[in-house]
């Protein structure tokens, strides 16, 4: 069995493309090669994998630009019978859905499902969370309009998992300016479509910050970013287990980022676990 990674990397001549690598160690993935994916030639970036059971087919869901769609800018998915294989996932095709029209942005695009319905959520860096959902026999297309799923001190990146073995799900979701310029905070739900209910939400209180990760070499981070959850299937439904979360992240010290564009921070990976 092999690990596979997928995550954005940002360049002068290419701003944002999704790459990959996989190794049969996790602690040994960033020294495989790298490989970037081939379905898009143009802007595309923050990448979800998942296998969908009935189609039988693996699904990259991102967000994606192409001058051709309407609008130019939206979310995206491509599908492969091989997640081995980088060079054969299909051309991306638009996901579907709408930009609702108050909000700030439209970014950060994840799909999880239950046993009735797919559903989509985002962020859009004012505070809040959306969803939209659709039949899974309609499944990747048939979006409803979306809704605000989660309003709070929040910014980007929300990923949602169901708690294995529990009719629980987890938020987890990237704030700003607490202990750390970037941070995650956590919410559960009994049900997708219901509401979010603080777990570890607050600045002094949260998931993942610089006031409860202790770095076990040198200080390489003073942030914890755009993270996902290590799951412990690989279909739709996105089960983690509570009993041993694993979290990778992006990372850097305030000393590295200062005075670069987002787009020049030279991030590195992390893994959290839980100490005990």
């Amino acid at each position: 069995d092999n690990w596979h990674l997928f995550y954005t990397v940002r360049g002068k001549s290419r701003s944002h493309a999704i790459a990959y690598r996989s190794s049969g160690t996790l602690n040994r993935i960033g020294e495989e090669k790298e490989v970037i994916l081939t379905c898009h030639d143009g802007f595309f970036c923050a990448p979800q994998v998942f296998y969908f059971r009935p189609h039988g087919q693996w699904y990259l869901i991102c967000q994606a630009a192409n001058n051709l769609w309407s609008p130019p800018y939206q979310p995206a998915f491509s599908i492969s019978t091989d997640i081995s294989s980088p060079d054969v996932w299909t051309e991306l095709k638009p996901l579907g859905g709408s930009k609702p029209e108050n909000a700030q942005a439209w970014l950060d695009f994840w799909v999880i499902c239950d046993q009735t319905n797919a559903y989509l959520f985002f962020t859009s860096l004012d505070g809040k969370m959306w969803r939209a959902s659709t039949p899974l026999a309609d499944f990747p297309q048939g979006w409803s309009q979306p809704v605000i799923a989660l309003e709070a001190d929040i910014f980007e990146a929300s990923h949602t998992y169901r708690l294995k073995g529990q009719n629980i799900y987890l938020t987890l979701i990237e704030a700003q300016h607490g202990h750390g310029w970037r941070y995650y905070k956590a919410y559960v739900a009994d049900q997708l479509n219901g509401s979010w209910h603080p777990l570890a939400a607050e600045k002094d209180c949260s998931f993942a910050t610089m006031q409860n990760v202790t770095q076990t070499d040198a200080r390489w981070t003073d942030s914890i970013s755009h993270g996902e959850l290590i799951r412990a299937g690989y279909d739709e439904l996105l089960e983690v287990d509570a009993d041993n979360p694993r979290f990778i992240f992006q990372g850097v010290t305030d000393a590295e980022r200062k005075g670069k564009n987002y787009g020049e921070i030279p991030w590195r990976l992390g893994l959290l676990k839980t100490i005990g």
